[in-house]
C-alpha cells in the first residue's frame, strides 16, 4: 500500500530540481495563505458581516413595527429613518408582486441576508437583490396590499477590509514567490551547467575550462568533476601515446623481417612467413586506428545524408540498396562517423551479397539500419563481438581477413557521440545493425 502511494507521489511530482525546489518554497506559502484567509473569513469577516446584517434587519423590523403604530405620522417616520439610519424607504402598492428570488448560495452576503430575514420575517413574504445595483441592496418586505422597498448602501452589510486584506495577503505572496524564482534559477543554473559539461565530456566533445559556481556543495562537485576530467584526459593521452609508440616501433623489426624473408630459398616457408608478417601489419594498423584519440577531432555540424551517399558511391556496388532521408544534419566528428559506417559496410559486403542501408529521422533522433543476407551472427554472440580482438569461429569469423576490431571501433564511435548500436537478425536472413544518434 505504502509502496503504491509512494510511487504515485513520485509520478505526479515534477522531475526537475528547479520545479521541485519551487514546490518546496511555494506550497508552504500557499498553504499559509489559505489558512490565514480561512481563519480571517471565518472569525472576522463573516462574523462582522453577520452582525452588521443583523443590525440592519433589526432596523427594518423596528421601522415596520413603528410604522404600524397609529400614534406616529407615517411620513415623519420615513424621513427619520432615511436621515438617521440611511434607509431609502418607499411603500409600493402592488398586490401582484412575485416574491420569488434567486438563491445565490455561493454568496456570503446573500446567505447572511436570507438567514436574518427568515428569522425576523418568518410570517411575512420578503424579497431581496444584491446584484442589480453596484452600491445598493434592494430589500422588499410585504406590507398589506403592497410592499416596502428598502434601498440600502452595500457597506451597511459588508466591509471593504476583506478586499484590502486579500490584496495585502496576495500581492506580497506573489512578489515573494517571484523573488524565490529568481534565486532558485540562480541556484539551479550551476547544476545544469555541470550536467551539460558532463554530458558533453561523456560524448567525447572538447569541454572548455569549466568554472564551478553556486553553493559550496555544488562548487565542490564542479571542482571534483573538473579534476576527474583532467585525469581521464591525461590517462587517455598517455595510453594513446604509449600504444602508438609501441605499434610504431614494431614496424621497424617487421620491415627487417620482410627483408630477411626475401633471402629464404624455401618458397613455401617464405610464403607462410610473409602471410604471418602481413597479418601482423594489418593488426598493427587496426590497433593504431582503435587507439587513436577521438578528442583530436573537433565537433562540427554536417549533413550525414550526403556523407552516407558519398560513402556508398565510392563502393560502386549495385548490390547496395539505399533508403536515405535527405537533409539530416548532426553535430559530431565527421571523420569518426565516416570510419564507423565504412567498417560496418565493409563487414556486410565481405560476408553478404545484398546490403540494405536506411537513414531516417524521428523526434530529433536519427536511425541508421544496415541489413544484409549473409550468414549472420548467433544471438548469444551479439554482445561479445563488440569486445576488442574478439572473434567467433563461424559465420563472420575469418581470422585471415579480420583481427576483431571493426565492430569495437564502430561501437566506441557511436557511444562517444551519445548514441547506441545494437545487433539483431535481419529480415533478409543475415545481420541487422541498428544505430541511434541524437541530432
Amino acid at each position: 500500500m505504502f509502496y503504491g502511494l509512494s510511487k504515485f507521489v513520485k509520478n505526479i511530482l515534477p522531475k526537475r530540481l528547479f520545479y521541485r525546489a519551487l514546490l518546496i518554497v511555494a506550497v508552504p506559502v500557499i498553504v499559509l495563505q489559505l489558512v490565514i484567509t480561512t481563519v480571517f473569513f471565518d472569525s472576522l469577516w463573516i462574523k462582522t458581516n453577520k452582525g452588521m446584517t443583523k443590525a440592519l434587519i433589526n432596523e427594518i423590523n423596528t421601522f415596520i413595527v413603528i410604522y404600524d403604530d397609529e400614534i406616529y405620522k407615517k411620513d415623519e417616520i420615513v424621513n427619520l429613518f432615511s436621515i438617521y439610519q440611511d434607509l431609502n424607504i418607499e411603500l409600493v402598492e402592488d398586490i401582484n408582486f412575485n416574491f420569488d428570488y434567486d438563491e445565490r448560495w455561493f454568496s456570503p452576503i446573500d446567505r447572511t441576508l436570507r438567514r436574518e430575514l427568515k428569522s425576523k420575517f418568518e410570517l411575512k413574504e420578503y424579497w431581496f437583490d444584491t446584484t442589480s445595483y453596484k452600491e445598493l441592496i434592494d430589500i422588499r418586505i410585504k406590507y398589506q396590499t403592497g410592499y416596502f422597498k428598502f434601498l440600502i448602501p452595500r457597506d451597511r452589510v459588508t466591509t471593504s477590509s476583506a478586499r484590502i486584506f486579500a490584496l495585502w495577503i496576495t500581492v506580497p505572496a506573489i512578489i515573494m514567490i517571484f523573488i524565490s524564482l529568481i534565486f532558485l534559477k540562480n541556484q539551479t543554473r550551476p547544476i545544469t551547467n555541470l550536467a551539460k559539461a558532463a554530458e558533453k565530456f561523456g560524448r567525447g566533445e572538447d569541454v572548455e575550462e569549466f568554472k564551478p559556481s553556486g553553493a559550496s556543495e555544488i562548487r565542490q562537485a564542479g571542482y571534483e568533476f573538473d579534476r576527474m576530467r583532467k585525469r581521464i584526459l591525461r590517462h587517455l593521452n598517455q595510453r594513446s601515446e604509449m600504444l602508438s609508440g609501441i605499434s610504431h616501433d614494431l614496424r621497424t623489426p617487421l620491415t627487417r623481417m620482410k627483408l630477411q624473408i626475401a633471402f629464404i630459398k624455401d618458397k613455401e616457408l617464405e610464403k607462410k612467413l610473409s602471410e604471418d608478417i602481413n597479418e601482423m601489419e594489418k593488426m598493427l594498423n587496426e590497433y593504431l586506428q582503435f587507439t587513436s584519440s577521438s578528442f583530436l577531432e573537433k565537433d562540427k555540424k554536417f549533413n550525414i545524408s550526403n556523407l552516407i551517399n558519398e560513402i556508398i558511391i565510392k563502393y560502386n556496388n549495385e548490390n547496395i540498396l539505399t533508403k536515405i532521408q535527405s537533409e539530416i544534419y548532426i553535430n559530431g566528428r565527421k571523420n569518426l562517423i565516416k570510419r564507423c559506417i565504412n567498417n560496418l559496410i565493409d563487414n556486410s559486403i565481405k560476408y553478404a551479397n545484398k546490403v540494405n542501408i536506411e537513414l531516417s529521422e524521428n523526434n530529433n533522433n536519427l536511425f541508421i539500419k544496415i541489413n544484409d543476407d549473409g550468414p549472420g551472427i548467433p544471438e548469444n554472440e551479439f554482445e561479445n563481438v563488440f569486445k576488442p580482438f574478439y572473434k567467433i569461429d563461424k559465420g563472420r569469423a575469418d581470422s585471415k581477413s579480420s583481427v576483431g576490431l571493426g565492430l569495437s571501433i564502430a561501437s566506441d564511435i557511436i557511444r562517444s557521440h551519445g548514441g547506441n548500436i545494437k545487433l539483431s537478425k535481419s529480415n533478409l536472413g543475415g545481420l541487422e545493425v541498428k544505430i541511434f544518434l541524437p541530432v
